[in-house]
């Protein structure tokens, strides 16, 4: 193997590691002790072990024997190796950013559930929760598509002249260039999930 897989880039496992931790997990998954893998593969005990306990880099005939013998495929060997780090976003429930919007004064209260995507945003995520029983609402218009679900309450929507009635799990997609918003609610609370999508140029 390659001595570039020696070396341990920015805090990843090297390949080795990985190798012992995947082999001995299945071994002892299966209740194999290592002298009964190592008389089924037809390997030593010894290099085995050094496998297991990532001091060697093993030739890919003895690896495959080896994998054979504890019934884990190669595929699924290294399925998991090198694998992205990610960098998802968590927003614990409750920690939106709270942002002003056209209906804050209204009584309704947004939570921006996703932030910090860089220089050109690709969607906005809002929590969006109504609490009054006003009959004065905003129409709102902006670029993109908007889709809302409701999860408590109930209310007649607008979008531009089609007004639906909306109650818990209804969902609504449109262009969010015509005009829309909340024509009357009829069971507050209301809480509803607020995603709007930006085209990428």
């Amino acid at each position: 193997m390659s001595e570039a897989l020696d070396v341990v880039e920015g805090g990843r496992m090297r390949l080795e590691q990985y190798i012992a931790m995947q082999v001995k997990r299945q071994r002892l998954g299966q209740g194999l002790k290592i002298a009964d893998v190592a008389r089924i593969a037809d390997i030593s005990q010894g290099m085995v072990s050094k496998i297991e306990n990532a001091q060697v880099s093993t030739s890919l005939d003895t690896l495959s024997r080896l994998c054979d013998a504890i019934g884990l495929p190669m595929s699924k060997l290294f399925a998991d190796f090198d694998r992205p780090d990610g960098g998802a976003q968590l927003i614990p429930a409750g920690e939106g950013l709270e942002v002003v919007r056209r209906g804050t004064d209204k009584g309704h209260t947004y939570h921006l559930l996703s932030y910090k995507q860089g220089p050109r945003k690709s969607f906005e995520p809002f929590l969006v929760t109504m609490d009054d029983a006003s009959e004065v609402f905003p129409r709102f218009s902006h670029p993109g598509s908007e889709f809302i679900h409701i999860l408590e309450g109930q209310l007649e929507y607008r979008h531009g002249n089609q007004v639906y009635t909306m109650g818990p799990g209804d969902s609504l997609t449109f262009d969010g260039e015509v005009p829309h918003g909340p024509e009357k609610l009829l069971q507050v609370p209301i809480r509803l999930l607020s995603v709007i999508t930006y085209a990428q140029e």
